[in-house]
């Protein structure tokens, strides 16, 4: 069936946005809006007055032109004939100190005002029960300032809902979880921190509900309003942001303004997004709610406090996006892992490009991880070149819901498998040795996989069993015994003798990974990390542990002449 043609005036694709962003330009594309509707809801948005602000300021007067842009577009993409809504959905990444709460508050004001269904249910959803009432305080502030609009609403404090005396509508403050929006009909939702829920496993569940109650209701919009995570993306949030960056940029299609302040990758690496010509860029309140003095203060401390406080404002404060989590106790090549990425790495090219292969493996219970790392050398450069998979039980997610999320991405990445029965990891692994013994890339002279001393010992059964003997397969000792690995690979990563697949398993692997001094040797350990997992990393350590006896490939493999024996 063939999907319908949208209406191309409707569009909100900008991909010149960076040209845009960097002239300062508005972020909102030229649409052919109903002016009259949206003139309405501009005047009704800029009488409204700001609670927290002295003086008690009208909206009008205190924001810039780039909310008033957003608003037009919100409420001006309703046909008042059709009663239908040609934008369905709407994405704000702003960072903190822009107004963000306060917009969000105002412009939900402003659709119950305007709204036309009777009874009609109107949310606001945050991501805890504290930021729920901040929002609720600022609702119920901009009616109290109002005469009119005190008598139009009845605001109920205890259960954070605001009722239109008139239509019956009803604005209700709320946080975020399954139960409280389960069969809701509400026709005007607007999430406030979306990046905040990327750590609820039940996420998912909420924005199923909420999209699933505003498909009948034509005349509705959802609205999400967001600063950049403080972790590197995952979840909902991942999702709703690349759907939104795909809009924008023009890959697909679909009824949804993405307005993203955000500094294009070329400039905000490197720290780039400390210059101060760049703050104005992505800081559209910059010199009205937001000071550069506050941003250049906060600047020198997180600088003086280290890299974790570095990031943190750089989220924050410039949208940028994290990409590894960069403590003062991070392992030492996180800093350089990100550079040594190629995303063109697969599996199937590392074969392709190495002399020699190593294996090691990070065996876990149902609770924890399984993962599998290859290392090989590549032909005449001799570079390392690296690829890594992980398996799992449902059992992890279930147990350690604050990961859950970030394990469903990785699996819609391909980069890890849910097992189905125990021993799927197991033979998953060994897929992966026997291509590579088929390919001739195994040594027989020196072990070619390296295990965790306290390994499973259904593994060395079925490696066994597939005939690779105990000449064939090594325990790594743990701890202090691999600080050769924690230390010499960062220098290979510093100069790019390592390269990797670019794995997101494998980024969030390097970002968990704390450093620990013990005597005179510093050690990577999963009890330091904790429940952030390790265990592809660890995974590596024990390949480059096999790699550093410098391997020589077999040759042509004994596969050759007499198969594959698959378990």
């Amino acid at each position: 069936m063939n999907a319908p043609i949208r209406d191309t005036a409707w569009s909100t694709a900008m991909p010149e946005w960076v040209d845009r962003l960097m002239s300062r330009q508005s972020l909102v594309p030229a649409l052919p809006l109903y002016d009259e509707v949206a003139e309405k809801a501009l005047r009704i948005f800029k009488r409204l007055r700001v609670p927290d602000i002295i003086g008690t300021p009208t909206y009008g007067e205190v924001c810039g032109e780039w909310v008033f842009d957003f608003v037009r577009a919100i409420f001006g993409s309703y046909d008042p004939v059709t009663k239908k809504r040609m934008l369905r959905e709407f994405f704000l990444l702003v960072p903190k100190k822009n107004g963000k709460s306060s917009i969000a508050a105002a412009i939900m004001v402003t659709a119950i005002i305007l709204n036309e269904r009777p009874l009609c249910e109107l949310l606001l959803i945050a991501p805890t029960i504290s930021v729920a009432a901040i929002s609720f305080d600022q609702a119920a502030g901009i009616i109290a300032l109002d005469a009119d609009l005190s008598a139009m609403f009845h605001v109920q404090g205890h259960s954070r809902t605001i009722t239109h005396r008139l239509t019956g509508a009803t604005l209700v403050i709320k946080a975020a979880d399954p139960k409280v929006v389960t069969g809701t009909k509400a026709a005007y939702v607007l999430i406030d921190e979306l990046h905040e829920f990327a750590e609820m496993s039940r996420a998912a569940a909420v924005m199923r509900e909420i999209k699933g109650g505003l498909a009948a209701r034509p005349d509705g919009f959802l609205l999400t309003i967001t600063t950049q995570s403080k972790k590197p993306p995952a979840g909902v949030f991942k999702a709703e942001l690349s759907k939104a960056r795909a809009v924008r940029d023009g890959d697909i299609a679909l009824p949804l303004l993405a307005v993203l302040y955000e500094l294009p990758s070329e400039i905000a690496k490197d720290g780039g997004w400390k210059d101060p010509k760049t703050w104005p860029l992505v800081n559209p309140a910059l010199g009205a709610s937001v000071q550069p003095e506050f941003l250049a203060d906060e600047l020198i401390a997180a600088e003086a406090e280290g890299p974790e406080a570095l990031m943190l404002l750089a989220s924050q404060h410039f949208n940028v996006q994290i990409g590894l989590s960069l403590r003062a106790d991070r392992w030492p090549g996180a800093p350089h892992w990100e550079d040594c990425g190629d995303e063109e790495l697969t599996l199937e090219r590392l074969i392709d490009r190495s002399e020699v292969c190593v294996v090691g493996v990070d065996g876990g219970g149902l609770d924890d991880l399984f993962a599998l790392a290859v290392i090989g050398r590549e032909r005449e450069t001799r570079n390392w070149l690296h690829w890594a998979h992980a398996w799992a039980f449902p059992e992890v997610a279930q147990q350690r819901k604050e990961i859950a999320s970030r394990l469903a991405d990785f699996e819609k990445a391909g980069e890890l498998t849910f097992c189905h029965q125990v021993g799927d990891d197991v033979s998953g692994a060994l897929r992966v040795i026997q291509r590579l013994e088929a390919a001739g890339l195994l040594p027989l002279e020196s072990p070619a996989i390296g295990l965790d001393a306290a390994g499973i010992a259904e593994l060395l059964d079925e490696l066994d069993e597939a005939g690779f003997g105990e000449d064939r397969w090594i325990s790594v000792g743990q701890g202090w015994k691999l600080q050769q690995a924690v230390l010499t690979l960062p220098r290979r990563m510093k100069d790019r003798r390592f390269i990797h697949g670019a794995s997101s398993l494998m980024a969030w692997n390097v970002g968990n990974a704390k450093t620990e001094l013990k005597g005179s040797n510093y050690i990577v350990t999963k009890q330091t990390a904790g429940s952030a997992k390790i265990d592809a990393l660890m995974a590596t350590f024990n390949a480059a542990m096999l790699m550093f006896g410098n391997p020589e490939a077999a040759g042509p493999s004994i596969y050759e002449t007499r198969g594959i024996r698959l378990v």
